[in-house]
């Protein structure tokens, strides 16, 4: 007996701003949404806009939950792979910073 294939509804990106040193992309929640599977080819800032849970879905099955609190950020290094579902049962949102470019 083989597993039903589940699907979710999309996280919604929107971009703020895309230039030669960031891309700044706003991602809304609603509960349950997810982002898809990706790869971050930039190292990245997250900015919780709200507090909420996140289910990281990792290579290989491994899971991992993050607790979001608003206003206080993260950092990811390049080469991050996951996919980032709204743990919660209320709509959650945040802002992610790619870094593109640093000047040294």
């Amino acid at each position: 007996m083989s597993t039903p294939l589940t699907c979710r509804a999309p996280a919604i990106g929107t971009v703020q701003q895309d230039d030669a040193m960031v891309r700044v992309t706003r991602w809304d929640f609603d509960p349950g949404a997810e982002t898809g599977w990706h790869r971050h080819g930039w190292g990245y800032v997250v900015i919780p806009v709200t507090d909420g849970t996140l289910l990281l879905e990792l290579p290989g099955g491994a899971t991992a939950n993050a607790t979001l609190t608003a206003g206080v950020s993260y950092t990811r290094d390049p080469g991050v792979e996951h996919n980032v579902v709204n743990a919660g049962t209320a709509k959650l949102s945040f802002v992610e910073v790619e870094l593109k470019a640093v000047a040294g």
